[in-house]
Formats: structure tokens, C-alpha cells, sequence
């Protein structure tokens, strides 16, 4: 029953990302589908968040590092009951709270504040060390994206995670393969990504990113790994789910026009 109720809500993400990028008419579909699955698992099944309280101390903190996929984190948002799902529409739009690039201090449901890549991971790290010097149980999720470890930050702030042995982090790289220029081996080859994070002193889980039994294993057996941080390296499809976006680098950060809507939300029934 577990693995059809989320498949229920990843499509119902998927939904939601389509209706907020076609309405604004702007926005990045292709990495925000690829990593709905991800979300879906982490927040209905994973974390410890409330609804009616997004700054519950002993919460656990998700940080959205790839901060252009807003469609995926409001959709999931949204889904989960933090705000209207009416709301989507109003997505990027002059005096909407939701904009393009995540807002902690307008978004119920958003722990950090990103768009500028690369900066998310040191975040999360202090996150994490804050919970344990304050001897907190919750912990921290951080998503990047496999164009986004081109940036030289991202290195500096695994070291971090690693020498101060936060097992309380948990870094997902959303492993499409495709960014903004085209293939990221093309652009800045970054690969083997699971192996350099091990080298830096990761524990390493290696997952097909659209199957929900191993993001639930994966999840579960990060929470179990002590003295280090862990990270889940998740195989996934830019712009999966709907056919026509699979594997197009076009569709990193484009809109659907009034057919392409149609079909793609024919498709997601």
C-alpha cells in the first residue's frame, strides 16, 4: 500500500509542477520532475515536518540547494498541506510569495533560502552541527545537482560534513546528467561522483532515483550510519514522467505552451 499511495503523490507533483510552470510561463521543469520521486519519499514518508508548524524546532530540515527547482519543492509543499495548491498558479508572478527561487521567510515549508548554487551544502552543514552541539535528534537533507557539484564550494563543504562527522546529514545528488549547456560529462565532467564523494569520507548509496523502494532503503540506511555523513547518489531522468520532456536538455528551463499543458497533464491521469 505504501509504494501505490506515493506513487499517487509523485504524479500528484508532478501535476503540481507542470500547472505552476505553465501558469507562470517561466520556470525549470526538467530537474524539478527528475527529482519529485526524491521529495515524494522524503516528505511522506522520511521526515519529521508538521504542517501546521514549519518552524518546529525538533523538525527535520530539508535545504533545496539546486534552488531553481522551486516547481518540485512548492509542488511537494503544496501537496503536503503547507499552503493551498491554488497557490501553485501564482508562481513567479509580481507580489506571489512564491517565486522563482525559494524564500524561508515567505514560504511556510522552506528551511533555507537558495538559488545561487553551490552554497546549499555549507547550510546544511551548519544545520547539522547546530543540532549537535545542541544535542537535537533531527536531521538534515540537502539536494544538489550533478551540474550544481561543478561548483567548487560544494568540495570545500564535503570536507566539512566529513571532518566534523555529521551523521545527522544526509546529501542527495539528483544525478540527471543533463544541465543548462547540455550533458554534464560535456560541460564539466564531474563523474565518478559516488567514488570522489567516498574519497571524501562519505558513506556512499547508489540508487535508480524513480524507484521507491530503494529511496526508502537508501533513507533508512543513512539514518543508521554513524561517525560519518552519508550520501545518496540517485540515478535519475530529467523530466521524467512526462514523454516528451525525458532526456531534453530543451527543457531545463522552459515552459509548456497551452498544447504541450494539455498532454502533459493528460498524461499524469
Amino acid at each position: 500500500m505504501y509504494i501505490e499511495d506515493i506513487k499517487k503523490i509523485s504524479k500528484e507533483i508532478r501535476k503540481n509542477i507542470i500547472e505552476a510552470v505553465y501558469h507562470a510561463q517561466s520556470g525549470h521543469p526538467g530537474g524539478s520532475l527528475s527529482c519529485a520521486d526524491i521529495l515524494a519519499v522524503l516528505y511522506f514518508k522520511e521526515m519529521h515536518i508538521k504542517k501546521d508548524e514549519p518552524t518546529l524546532p525538533e523538525r527535520d530540515r530539508f535545504v533545496l540547494s539546486k534552488g531553481h527547482a522551486t516547481p518540485a519543492l512548492y509542488g511537494t509543499l503544496a501537496e503536503y498541506g503547507f499552503f493551498p495548491k491554488e497557490e501553485l498558479k501564482s508562481f513567479r508572478k509580481i507580489d506571489s510569495f512564491l517565486q522563482g527561487h525559494p524564500d524561508k521567510n515567505k514560504v511556510p515549508g522552506v528551511d533555507m533560502t537558495t538559488g545561487s548554487l553551490g552554497q546549499g551544502l555549507s547550510v546544511a552543514n551548519g544545520m547539522a552541527m547546530m543540532g549537535k552541539l545542541n544535542r537535537k535528534d533531527y536531521r538534515v537533507y540537502c539536494l544538489v545537482g550533478d551540474g550544481e557539484i561543478e561548483e567548487g564550494q560544494i568540495w570545500e563543504a564535503t570536507m566539512t560534513s566529513a571532518h566534523y562527522k555529521l551523521d545527522n546529514l544526509c546529501l542527495i545528488v539528483d544525478n540527471n546528467e543533463l544541465q543548462i549547456d547540455g550533458k554534464v560529462e560535456n560541460v564539466m565532467n564531474v563523474n565518478p561522483i559516488g567514488e570522489k564523494l567516498k574519497s571524501f569520507g562519505f558513506e556512499v548509496i547508489e540508487i535508480d532515483g524513480h524507484n521507491y523502494q530503494e529511496i526508502t532503503q537508501a533513507f533508512e540506511k543513512a539514518r543508521n550510519i554513524k561517525g560519518k555523513p552519508t550520501a545518496i547518489v540517485a540515478h535519475t531522468i530529467k523530466g521524467k514522467g512526462i514523454y516528451f520532456m525525458e532526456n531534453q536538455v530543451a527543457w531545463h528551463g522552459k515552459a509548456p505552451n497551452e498544447e504541450q499543458y494539455k498532454i502533459a497533464m493528460e498524461e499524469l491521469k
